[in-house]
This record gives structure tokens, sequence and C-alpha cells, in this order.
């Protein structure tokens, strides 16, 4: 009986350590489908593991517009989540508004400062402070395209604009869709986006997109931008309106297209048909943009709790977000890369490996700059500016470069 009630003593006391270790975090994102949710269940399993529960709250829509208003509400109400997928300049926003936890003591502990370079971490931060843990990172100026249907029509695969427009004819006279297409706001942005940082450069796009530099934003280089971009639209099908990304990356997955601008999630479309990189498919830095990397970052900001436990938690889940494991875990299943520059990279793909050469190396040359079109660049306000001029600009048969040029400078003084 002694030793009965000795194991039960026993049993109890660890059962009121780990309840006195254990929190609770909160975790608001909108990663629903595929390979996605599958990372979101390790990094849940791997905080569970370290004696914390997690709390889904999950909400569909993979732009996350319909997540920010549910958080709004949450927030306004004084009943935040722990975490809450956020990015680029709506961090800050969060932070300046007072709603954010400060997680210098995780970043000094895990050197964060050391594995991440401070292009990616001055996101993460307000006023010094990280209030945010980046996640991943994804390259978005790519071309992806169909070796086989570029063979067929006896046109290379373009590495300049140039040849972009030689290739284009190529593949048109052959009958097929030289460049498959989406007509969405945020689709035609990000192939603006690739257009201007060949043709402006890393630095003068920096200027235009990040500092609102009005005499690049108004130059004669960014009607160049207006023209090339403009010419693009002759090699896009007439049932491009509305359509999604993924639906344009079938296109050139099954041969009716030939290459596609589009960030590094579009890899996930290509695998999971059972395609191989360099063989069935290849991916090439978009036309004129070699050595440069526009980035896209999914981060989660920390809120301000009260609850010392889920507060334990909530540090608990940022160290985690950090870890080689769950970075390699998450970036293999989502098609990105790590935002750790220390990574083994011996699991990745050709294309993930030619992704983190060019990270690392762009990062020394100033030439990784931030998405405008995916909301790392500048705040919602002049993004969704810029989004209106230049979709409105491409879907106009009339449209003038110059009277776009003049449109937006004003637009982006009006927003900013």
């Amino acid at each position: 009986m002694r030793k009965f009630a000795t194991l039960a003593s026993t049993l109890a006391l660890t059962s009121a350590i780990n309840l006195a270790y254990a929190g609770e975090v909160e975790v608001l994102h909108w990663w629903t489908s595929g390979g996605e949710a599958k990372s979101v269940g390790v990094l849940k399993e791997m905080l569970e593991a370290q004696g914390h529960s997690w709390k889904d709250f999950a909400v569909a829509g993979g732009g996350g517009e319909s997540a920010m208003t549910v958080l709004k509400t949450r927030a306004i109400s004084g009943n935040p989540p722990a975490a809450a997928q956020i990015k680029g300049h709506d961090i800050q926003e969060w932070a300046d508004l007072g709603f954010l936890s400060n997680l210098n003591d995780v970043a000094k502990a895990e050197k964060w400062d050391d594995a991440v370079p401070a292009v990616v971490t001055n996101v993460m931060k307000f006023n010094g402070d990280y209030v945010a843990v980046p996640v991943n990172v994804h390259r978005v100026n790519w071309l992806w395209a169909n070796p086989a249907v570029f063979e067929k029509a006896g046109a290379k695969i373009p590495t300049t604009m140039d040849e972009f427009f030689v290739s284009a004819e190529k593949l048109k006279a052959a009958g097929i869709i030289p460049l498959a297409h989406g007509g969405q706001a945020w689709q035609d942005a990000t192939v603006f986006e690739a257009v201007a940082l060949d043709i402006l450069g890393s630095e003068d796009y920096n200027k235009a997109f990040v500092m609102h530099d009005d005499a690049v934003l108004s130059s004669d280089k960014m009607v160049e931008v207006f023209t090339v971009f403009k010419k693009m639209s002759n090699y896009i099908d007439s049932d491009s309106p509305g359509r999604d990304w993924n639906i344009a990356t079938s296109m050139v997955i099954n041969g009716q297209a030939g290459m596609q601008i589009m960030g590094d999630w579009a890899k996930g479309e290509f695998v999971a048909a059972g395609k191989i990189p360099g063989k069935d498919f290849v991916c090439l830095p978009a036309p004129g943009t070699d050595g440069q990397f526009t980035f896209n970052i999914d981060s989660f900001a920390m809120f301000e709790l009260s609850n010392a436990d889920n507060v334990k938690a909530q540090k608990a889940l940022a160290k985690t977000i950090l870890t080689p494991e769950f970075q390699e875990v998450f970036n293999l299943n989502k098609g990105s890369i790590p935002v750790r520059t220390d990574m083994d990279m011996s699991k990745f793909d050709s294309c993930a490996l030619d992704s983190m050469a060019t990270f690392k190396a762009s990062n020394q040359s100033g030439d990784l700059v931030p998405s405008m079109a995916h909301g790392l660049a500048t705040t919602g306000y002049v993004q969704g500016a810029i989004y209106d001029v230049v979709t409105n600009f491409f879907n106009d048969p009339d449209g003038d470069p110059k009277e776009a040029v003049t449109k937006l400078a004003r637009v982006v003084k009006a927003a900013k």
C-alpha cells in the first residue's frame, strides 16, 4: 500500500509540476490546406512536446483578409490570440498601437541576429525590439517554364527581357500561349515588380517602392517599366481575367503555356503533379533579374498576454519556429526556403538550393529587396494605390505609359 501511496504522490507532484509549467497558445493563421496544414501540425506537435497546449484558430482564405478582420475584432475586445500570422508593415502598425509583446530575450538567447539577415529581422522589429518571428522566405521573382514546350517551338527559355519577347513570338507562332497569367491585381503587380527590378535595378527599386522617392517614381526609367510591362500583355490569352495563379501554373504543367512569372509557391503545383525540377520544368530568375532576390516573408506576431504560463508557452512557440528542425520541415512542405542562412539544405531540391544561394549572395550585394506586390515593401495603403494604377493600365488597350507614371507618383504621394 505504501508503494501505491508513494507512486500516487509522485504522479500528483509530476502532474502539478507539468500544470505549473504548461501554458496555452492560441494561434491565428490561414494555412488550412495541403502542405501548409501539415506544417502547422508539426509546429503544434513540437510545442506540445514541450508541455504546452495549442489552440488552433484557423481562418480559411489564402490572402488572410478574413483572418485580419477576425483579429481586429478580438484585439479591440481585449482578447487577442497569443500569435497571429501577420506580415510586413502590418507588424509595425500593430506594435505601434501597443498590442505586441517583446521577444528580445528569446532572440538574444537563440542568437536570431546571427542566423537571420538584417533585412528580414528589421521587418520583425519595432523601435529595435523583436515583436514577431519570421517563418520562411519566398522568392517572388521566378520564371517557371516547360522545356518541352520551348523545344517544340524552337525557342530559348529567356534570361533577359529582349530574349523574353523573341521567345514569346516563337511560342505564339507555334500556337502556344507564351505567358500563363491570372488577371488579378496581385498577379499583375507580381509581373510588374519583376519588370521594375530588371529595368530600375535594386537601388532604384528600393527608392521607388520602399522610400517612395518621387524622382524615381516619375522617371523615364519608370516610363520604360510601364512600356515593357504593357508589351507583355500581348502574350497572355484572353481568358486570363479572374484566373487563379495555380490554374495559370497548371497551364505551364500541361504544355498549354510556355512560362509563368510567379513566386516559389508555384513549385508546389509542379511537384504535386509529379514533375521533376530541371527535367519537366525549370526555375530561372525572372528575365533580367539574375542575382537579385525579391522576398516575401511569412511571420507570426506575438500579442501581449497577461497569463504568465501562457507567456512562457508563447515564447516557446517563438523559439520553436526558428529552430533548424522546424525550418526544414515547414519549408520542404511549403516550397519556400528557411529564413536561417546557417541551414543544412541537403534535403532541398535544385530550385530551393538556387534560391538559398541567391538569398545569401543578394544579402551581401544589396540586391535583396522586399516585394511590393506581396506587402513587404510598403504599407497596405500604398500597395493598394499601386495595384490600382498597375492593373488599370495593364487592362486598358489605350493605356499610356507616361500617364500611368504620372498617376503612380501622385497616388503614392497621397497614400504614404
